[in-house]
């Protein structure tokens, strides 16, 4: 499946990189975070003591210190003071993450899921087009790491990718009979009283949001995070990746993230209403068009799936199938991925080690780790 790309040609695009790296599987994982760590408190596996660098072990397979201190690194701001209680509390979001990653790479192994080479090669490469090579390495220097580091991310990354499309994915299935049925039951919202407009966006704002609803937690706080966000969301745009997914991934609108930034069909009417700038995003515009809108530092990045003329509509149009079919195959998919990872988490044994230093320190951050590569 194609990879996610976009590489950052800043320090400020390298943070949104680090976001991306440092959280590979964040489309398939958020969801069972809080499971890993309460599995913590009840797990009581009859396993070999951990060494004294692990922080979790998962059906006996360590996750070491150096995993998670590598993938804070990647995720750090530059500018950012986070206190040592902040910065315990990302390490254990990370250390969550990283357990059910391993999970899913162990089933990879399991279901024979194999990842060439030549196409981790290919996605490295095509990532790093857009930045210089000093560049590049200096943005690795800044937070110790190292080329290997962000290839092995990339690897694991389009590993754990390639079990979600196999495991959930291929499996969703929408019957014509399911569409009909849809439409039956909803048949007075496909009667138009006037033209609308399916659109879906991406918001970025420049500062610090209350209630990020995106499946990475992702958030600019500034200025000059939110113009690089923007820059490397449509970047990743160009290269490929599905708008829904950048939408649930990072867009800061918590009302249309959890949906892929899907906004419906809006009426002409509200339409004219809005700001210029957007309304002419979408008036002006062709269907399957992307294009960004600025104000005050932020961002809206605006994809204008579709219009829609007045009148009842019936399922045998394309549009409308295709909206329904698209509608149910992403409900579905969203439950089956919650469960799918549920259940594979609930079949293995893990401890948690850095959650029970925690509580054993009652809320106290642990001494802070010299970075090393």
């Amino acid at each position: 499946m194609p990879h996610r790309g976009g590489w950052p040609h800043t320090m400020d695009q390298m943070n949104r990189l680090a976001t991306f790296f440092a959280r590979p599987y964040l489309a398939a994982l958020a969801i069972v975070s809080m499971a890993s760590l309460t599995g913590a408190c009840q797990s009581t596996p009859a396993t070999p003591a951990a060494s004294a660098n692990a922080w979790a072990t998962v059906n006996g397979r360590e996750i070491k210190l150096d995993e998670v201190e590598k993938t804070y690194r990647r995720t750090a701001q530059d500018n950012a003071t986070p206190s040592e209680e902040e910065i315990a509390t990302a390490k254990l979001g990370i250390l969550n993450e990283l357990i059910v990653q391993d999970l899913l790479m162990a089933k990879a192994k399991e279901l024979k899921i194999e990842l060439p080479d030549t196409d981790v090669d290919k996605a490295f490469e095509e990532g790093k087009k857009n930045i210089t090579p000093e560049a590049f390495e200096k943005s690795l220097a800044a937070r110790n790491l190292t080329t290997a580091d962000m290839r092995e991310a990339l690897r694991r990354d389009m590993l754990t990718q390639k079990v979600v499309e196999q495991e959930v994915v291929k499996k969703i299935v929408v019957t014509d009979q399911e569409v009909t049925d849809f439409f039956t039951a909803n048949k007075a919202q496909f009667n138009r009283a006037e033209d609308a407009y399916h659109i879906a966006q991406i918001a970025v704002t420049p500062v610090q949001d209350q209630d990020i609803a995106n499946r990475s937690g992702d958030d600019a706080k500034s200025p000059q995070e939110a113009a690089a966000k923007t820059q490397m969301l449509m970047e990743r745009l160009k290269s490929g990746v599905a708008f829904g997914d950048l939408a649930a991934d990072f867009s800061e609108d918590p009302q249309s993230a959890p949906r892929g930034g899907d906004l419906g069909f809006i009426p002409i009417s509200r339409l004219q209403q809005a700001p210029p700038a957007l309304r002419d995003a979408v008036l002006k515009s062709e269907p399957g068009s992307v294009r960004v809108v600025s104000n005050a530092g932020a961002h809206t990045i605006v994809l204008f799936v579709a219009k829609d003329t007045a009148g009842q509509k019936d399922p045998s149009m394309p549009v409308v199938k295709d909206a329904i079919t698209s509608a149910l195959r992403g409900r579905r998919e969203q439950l089956l991925r919650a469960a799918y990872l549920s259940a594979i988490r609930n079949d293995a044994v893990v401890v948690n080690i850095l959650a029970n230093r925690l509580v054993d320190l009652k809320g106290k951050a642990l001494p802070a780790v010299p970075a090393t590569k």
